[in-house]
This record gives C-alpha cells, structure tokens and sequence, in this order.
C-alpha cells in the first residue's frame, strides 16, 4: 500500500515505537503515611458538579483503607489523560 501525499499508514506513524510504559500515580495513605506508585486501573476518578464534588479514589495497598482524596482541575486533567476511569456524578435537580 503506498501513501499518498500528506497521509501516513499506520506503519508509519508507529514505526520508531519500542514498548509503551505504563503510567504510574504516586499516592499516599492518610491512614497508615504509606506512599507508594499505583497503576491508573488503581485509581478511579468522580467528577461532581463541583470542585466539593470531584474526587479520586483507590484502596491503599499497605492498610487496605478506602483513600479518597479531592481532585482539583489539574489532578484530573493527569488522571484522565492517564487512563484512570472516570464516573461523571449527574445532578438530581
């Protein structure tokens, strides 16, 4: 197959690619002070109506306490685009 001008196959555009690294989040445990790296299939992300209501959340893998943590604009810009799932909370009103 050839390319025509201006295309690319996907040959081409995965060409100079060794491996994909897993990205990693740090985190800590309130709880038990563990810090430690988790996968993004750790982690899940709420998203409310509101900064009150945007929340991450994942099990600490040294105490096994439920951590949840609040997600600021940032944190859920890298979570997101990290491949964490996220659950869009809907409001009632």
């Amino acid at each position: 197959m050839s390319e025509r001008a201006g295309e690319m196959t996907v040959a081409t555009a995965f060409a100079g690619m060794r491996k994909v690294v897993p990205v990693v989040f740090r985190a800590g445990c309130p709880d038990c002070r563990g810090r430690f790296e988790l996968a993004a299939s750790a982690l899940r992300l709420a998203i409310g109506a509101s900064s009150r209501t945007t929340f991450y959340s994942f099990t600490c893998p040294g105490c096994g306490a439920a951590v949840r943590k609040p997600a600021g604009e940032r944190i859920v810009e890298l979570l997101t685009g990290g491949g964490v799932r996220t659950l869009r909370l809907h409001s009632t009103v």
